[in-house]
């Protein structure tokens, strides 16, 4: 080919510096996308935090979690179970344990991060009781630690399993990791406690009583299932409910029971308590009994069925074999509902008019 012919045809010339400038454009793209695979590749191969944990999940007898808010166990007691020997051996959450222990077991390493000691706290990952960190261990029947851990600070690693980034290191060594974990840690014994005492659904509930201490009974009701709206009858003479909404929150209190924290009932004077029953339209009756405690509110439970009905008699016995023995923390706002007086849930009284001149 004449060189010389080829660059005089213009079109040809521009083909041709199109071509190269095309080139070059593809040779730094492929460049391009080589750094950036060097730089997202993992620059370490993830790997099992704790290697042969796995293998040992069966071994572990008691969970002993440190922070600078005390130190409490989970321990497995023969005849008793699993339960939180701090808290007069409550029954300890069995969904919390197994997140625990299977998540330090599936714990997967991202990349170590300082080892500097002065550096720790910075992600809370100072030793217990004096540093902000939180140490977790899992030891056998003979109190032998199979795996210990100090937790720091949790961060978004944008996992689409869910999974979260947690600062963490072992308590014999200063070399932090982060970490890829399917759970975060808890530090709190009220998040280790057994919360199922109960599931009511709001659409069994047929009316619930409340006998509030030193005041005059109230019922909240309805007379079937269907009826969406609950009431509350015999209102005094001239007097109306404040809010529209207050019979369905009374009527179905019991339908979120939740606590803070629990303690034996002995310890508690119940004489004089505050009483709200609740009945289902399927046989099912919950007594609950609340008193205040040094500005706490603290409740009892009770079931029974009535006669025929076995399947509520069965959920009775699921209700008092978790409660019976015990009071319960309530929430400031349920300790209030529970014992609420009826004048509390009505329109205030007009103020007198003065007299005629």
């Amino acid at each position: 080919m004449n060189l010389n012919a080829f660059f005089r045809d213009s079109r040809r010339r521009n083909l041709a510096i199109l071509a190269a400038a095309t080139l070059v454009c593809v040779i730094l793209a492929v460049v391009a996308l080589k750094v950036q695979e060097r730089e997202v590749a993992p620059h370490y191969q993830q790997e099992s935090f704790f290697p042969g944990l796995v293998g040992r999940l069966n071994e572990v007898a008691r969970i002993r979690v440190s922070s600078s808010k005390g130190v409490f166990d989970v321990a497995f007691l023969p005849y008793k179970g699993w339960v939180i020997p701090s808290r007069n051996d409550y029954p300890a959450s069995f969904d919390m344990r197994k997140e625990t222990v299977v998540g330090m077991a599936a714990m997967l390493t991202i990349e170590p991060k300082t080892s500097r000691p002065d550096w720790l706290s910075y992600v809370h990952l100072d030793a217990p009781p004096k540093g902000s960190g939180t140490e977790i261990e899992l030891l056998d029947d003979k109190g032998n630690i199979l795996a210990a851990m100090i937790v720091g600070t949790g961060i978004d690693i944008g996992d689409p399993s869910g999974a979260v980034g947690l600062f963490v290191r072992k308590p014999d060594s200063d070399q932090a990791w982060l970490v890829k974990s399917p759970v975060e840690f808890k530090s709190d014994p009220a998040d280790w406690m057994d919360k199922s005492i109960m599931t009511i659904d709001r659409a069994r509930i047929a009316e619930t009583d409340m006998e509030p201490a030193g005041s005059a009974a109230y019922e909240a009701r309805r007379d079937k299932p269907s009826d969406v709206d609950f009431s509350i009858p015999d209102l005094p003479k001239g007097r109306e409910i404040a809010d529209s909404g207050i019979p369905a929150t009374v009527a179905s209190s019991l339908s979120t029971f939740s606590f803070l924290d629990a303690r034996p009932s002995r310890e508690l004077d119940f004489s004089n308590a505050s009483r709200l029953v609740t009945k289902t339209f399927d046989g099912l009756t919950v007594t609950v009994e609340t008193v205040k405690d040094g500005g706490a509110y603290w409740a009892t439970v009770s079931a029974e069925a009535a006669s025929g009905h076995p399947d509520a008699a069965k959920e009775a016995r699921d209700i008092n074999a978790h409660a019976n023995g015990w009071a319960y923390k309530l929430p400031q706002p349920e300790g209030q509902l529970f014992t609420a007086t009826l004048d509390q849930l009505l329109k205030p009284l007009a103020p007198p008019q003065p007299p005629a001149p």
